[in-house]
């Protein structure tokens, strides 16, 4: 695996307040690997850890990056961090049925209307039927949801191409600005700006598979051992995961937040949030359209059979909201 690059926030184990006000909980640590690097979608553990909500739920991030969800999905069931943010739900499904430590916890992003796939202004595709078995189209690693999704756009389109894996958004721009790649992919911020300048186009959503536009189709993760060892932990995590979104989408210092964080200007901030991320997008408890999830992760040769009944409920130990 290629190593992961770290973050690190340092906050003391137990703090205590000043005389009058309310103690925060001793802290206890937690390693988070998020697919990306400055997404909205991925961003709540590292703008809660600045504004100081895991810290009020006793938690102390210690943030990795990796090259995709799928890394992020391979990091978690081997145990070298805890949590995964945002993996692709049909790669958790296909790695928990081949008996991997890995259990969901809440959704990432429910939709699709903000991964989409782009050419340079240049190119000659105007839209993905353009593409020739020659076409490279790019996703980020193998078992991601962009991996899925790659396979499920040539299968509506009924066009081939050659799907090959690039890394993070911005090692895909690069391949795709210098020629390497035909068509690449991005989530917004990533590649707002190029398209203001006229560099890109869009030349397909994800969105453009009817059946996942209702589907949970990337989530929070967990590594079986750790949830088994300290279920308590794992259930503030997520509470301090849906407080960090309530405060994303109410409070106008999160633009200047994530704009100290992603480099995004907030009038692109606020249109990612309005045209790409609604709020209940990004609600870590809502979980929907699994049974159709299935059915295209069978048609897209990610499983070979849906996962029963039992396997759902022994995959998504999704806590209660409250307490």
């Amino acid at each position: 695996m290629t190593p992961l690059a770290r973050l690190r926030f340092v906050l003391p184990c137990a703090v205590l307040l000043t005389a009058g006000s309310t103690p925060l909980l001793a802290q206890e640590e937690l390693k988070v690997a998020l697919g990306m690097h400055g997404n909205w979608e991925d961003s709540a553990p590292v703008m809660g850890q600045q504004a100081g909500i895991f810290k009020k739920h006793g938690i102390d991030l210690d943030i990795l990056y990796t090259h995709g969800a799928g890394e992020a999905l391979q990091a978690v069931v081997s145990g070298s961090v805890d949590i995964g943010v945002g993996v692709g739900t049909a790669g958790v499904m296909a790695a928990f049925i081949k008996g991997a430590p890995v259990r969901a916890i809440g959704s990432a992003t429910t939709g699709t209307n903000d991964i989409y796939w782009y050419v340079r202004s240049d190119s000659p595709i105007k839209s993905l039927k353009d593409a020739t078995a020659k076409t490279t189209i790019a996703y980020s690693t193998a078992g991601a949801s962009t991996n899925f999704f790659v396979n499920g756009l040539l299968k509506v389109n009924r066009i081939q191409a050659r799907p090959t894996a690039t890394g993070d958004m911005q090692a895909t721009m690069t391949q795709v600005m210098t020629g390497q790649i035909d068509i690449g992919f991005a989530a917004p911020p990533m590649g707002l700006k190029e398209i203001e300048a006229g560099k890109i186009r869009i030349v397909a959503r994800a969105s453009d598979i009817p059946t996942t536009r209702n589907q949970t189709v990337r989530l929070l993760i967990v590594n079986a051992n750790k949830l088994a060892r300290n279920r308590d932990l794992i259930s503030r995590f997520v509470r301090a995961y849906a407080e960090t979104i309530d405060w994303m989408y109410s409070d106008p210092k999160a633009l200047a937040e994530y704009k100290a964080y992603s480099g995004t200007p907030e009038r692109l901030t606020r249109k990612v949030m309005a045209e790409f991320y609604t709020k209940d997008m990004l609600d870590p408890y809502k979980i929907s359209g699994l049974d159709a999830l299935m059915q295209d992760a069978i048609d897209f040769k990610f499983l070979k059979q849906p996962l029963s009944k039992e396997q759902i409920a022994a995959l998504f130990q999704v806590p209660s909201r409250s307490p």
